[in-house]
């Protein structure tokens, strides 16, 4: 799951470095609650107190993957990092700026399975005033198991690959050649209130670097 911690030690600035452990952590910490039937983000909203959960939790990142456990020391003490997730970091997205992208998969389902060629995206792009509010419906129908294998969202990190203010939500499904279930997310999708025309895009050929373009349509299917 780390293999690439000595590439990101040689590789990326301090702060960048320290941003990849506190991304890293969360993604840990959030698969070994969720084996134990918590998520983070339902931990946090209800004010649960989990500082010796966040403790333990430190404690075997930093054996697991010693290379990161240092840069994360940088965020202080787990009740320091515990503070950072109260407030909304990994949790909202106007309130995270440690990460590029909030992530939920469905229950059950692998981590890595949106990134599957076989699976694709409905694309939400959404004014930043919005996205917090959009992002807990897409997010809790995700984990209803309501919608697609998984989904994620951009968040309020600098990132100067934006073209625009705006944000975007994907809502995956496993496969983009079963258009019964890219539908059916999409009707839900409509439920939940985004009634304006989206598209969905193959990860095939976000893979094959295959972006809008004037004149150019890239997404696979639009309703």
């Amino acid at each position: 799951m780390y293999e690439d911690e000595q590439i990101a030690e040689e590789e990326l600035t301090a702060d960048e470095l320290t941003d990849l452990a506190f991304g890293m952590f969360t993604i840990f910490a959030e698969q070994h609650l969720e084996a134990e039937g918590m998520r983070l983000f339902e931990i946090v909203e209800s004010g649960e107190d989990i500082l010796e959960k966040i403790t333990a939790l430190c404690e075997a990142f930093s054996l697991e993957c010693p290379l990161l456990a240092e840069p994360l020391s940088m965020f202080g003490t787990p009740a320091d990092i515990l503070s950072f997730y109260r407030f909304g970091e990994a949790v909202l997205p106007t309130k995270t700026t440690h990460s590029y992208w909030i992530q939920q998969s469905k229950p059950g389902v692998a981590a890595d399975a949106c990134g599957s060629e076989q699976a694709g995206k409905w694309l939400i792009f959404l004014p930043s005033s919005d996205i917090d509010e959009a992002w807990i419906k897409v997010r809790n129908a995700t984990v209803a198991g309501e919608l697609g294998i998984g989904a994620k969202v951009s968040t309020f990190r600098d990132n100067e690959d934006s073209r625009d203010d705006k944000k975007v939500i994907y809502v995956f499904t496993a496969d983009w050649a079963d258009e019964a279930d890219v539908m059916r997310v999409r009707e839900r999708l409509k439920e939940l209130g985004f009634v304006d025309r989206i598209g969905y895009k193959r990860n095939l050929d976000t893979y094959a670097g295959e972006y809008r373009e004037k004149g150019k349509r890239v997404t696979y299917y639009s309703v």
